[in-house]
């Protein structure tokens, strides 16, 4: 799982913003990740998901990154966020799009 852990810190490190859901944006395959893709939908910024059934390694791998069991799983500016009430809370209190912004502005 070294590779994997490698991989995916790569991939957080370097993605603004990037979301381990089960399923895709095209394709959510829960109603957390729908809901979690639905709030960057609608701030209408770019991110990146991580299909989480892709590989059975992720979901482990990830969990020993983040010490957090369920998924949805939000990276922001290579930041570990927290899981979609977290995230839905924080957008519902306008919170969110400043944490967005600033990630956002640090990738150009």
């Amino acid at each position: 799982m070294t590779e994997l852990r490698e991989q995916l810190e790569k991939a957080i490190a370097d993605t603004p913003i990037l979301l381990f859901t089960k399923g895709n944006k095209m394709f959510p395959r829960c109603g957390f990740s729908a809901a979690v893709i639905d709030v960057f939908n609608q701030m209408g910024v770019p991110f990146e998901t991580i299909d989480i059934f892709e590989d059975p390694d992720i979901r482990p791998t990830l969990v020993s990154i983040t010490d957090w069991p369920t998924t949805p799983q939000i990276f922001i500016g290579g930041e570990f966020i927290g899981g979609g009430d977290i995230v839905r809370e924080m957008f519902a209190a306008g919170e969110l799009q400043p944490v967005v912004e600033k990630a956002l502005a640090a990738a150009q």
